[in-house]
């Protein structure tokens, strides 16, 4: 109980290395988020809209790759960044653009995949009003995709919170460089390791709350959401 309410006094005095350490984990979890949703929300309204061959194909490996491992990833990403790889000239192992890189590939498919759910039905609803207004694929896509808004912002928190509790992939390609590249996960395991229980309890209160957070959110849009489609 004494670790525990120390660990609560770092939290409320908003301790200098605390702050750090979360600004830079959400700095890295939303960037990630944000570049997974510029590739990840086109393509899976893209799946859901346009047929083509190998389209099932497709389909079946994204969401396969909801459930790559994370240790996997980084090493691949480790592999691409490190000196003798291709990208190894651009010195970007170890930093936190690894780090968003990393996880970008881990929450692609995930957003991918929920926003092909989401447009889906409204593909079949819409058909052939769309086509009877000669609307265009490119503007097909952007009205599915703002009519599938609150499944997409699902896919998005979803995705954040795939994000903020990775340890595996960001630990490898990241290095847990204090001040640099260390982020709360990794600083859980780190100073756990240590005995340094205050710290690691401190920051898991964080990501606990960021979870509630995340939950509370999507059970909210998605109630809105269905709101929404009734009183339309």
């Amino acid at each position: 109980m004494e670790t525990i309410l120390q660990a609560w006094q770092l939290v409320v005095a908003f301790d200098p290395a605390l702050v750090q350490i979360v600004v830079l984990s959400l700095q890295v979890s939303l960037t990630a988020v944000g570049l997974s949703l510029l590739v990840g929300a086109p393509l899976g309204a893209a799946l859901a809209i346009w047929p083509f061959p190998g389209r099932q194909v497709i389909i079946v490996l994204s969401n396969a790759m909801m459930a790559l491992p994370p240790v996997v990833v980084g090493l691949a990403v480790y592999l691409l960044l490190s000196r003798a790889g291709p990208l190894g000239s651009y010195g970007l192992l170890f930093t936190p653009t690894a780090m968003v890189i990393a996880q970008a590939i881990l929450i692609t498919p995930i957003i991918l995949a929920l926003t092909r759910e989401a447009v889906s039905p409204l593909r079949r609803d819409y058909a052939e009003l769309l086509t009877s207004m000669d609307v265009g694929k490119w503007q097909t896509l952007r009205t599915l995709l703002w009519d599938a808004r609150f499944g997409v912002a699902t896919a998005v928190l979803a995705g954040f919170g795939r994000a903020i509790a990775e340890v595996g992939a960001v630990l490898i390609v990241g290095g847990n460089i204090n001040g640099l590249t260390r982020v709360m996960t990794t600083t859980i395991a780190l100073e756990t390791s240590k005995g340094n229980l205050q710290l690691a309890l401190a920051l898991g209160l964080i990501l606990i709350f960021l979870a509630i957070l995340v939950n509370a959110i999507i059970y909210t849009v998605s109630q809105v959401g269905r709101r929404y489609v009734d009183i339309e």
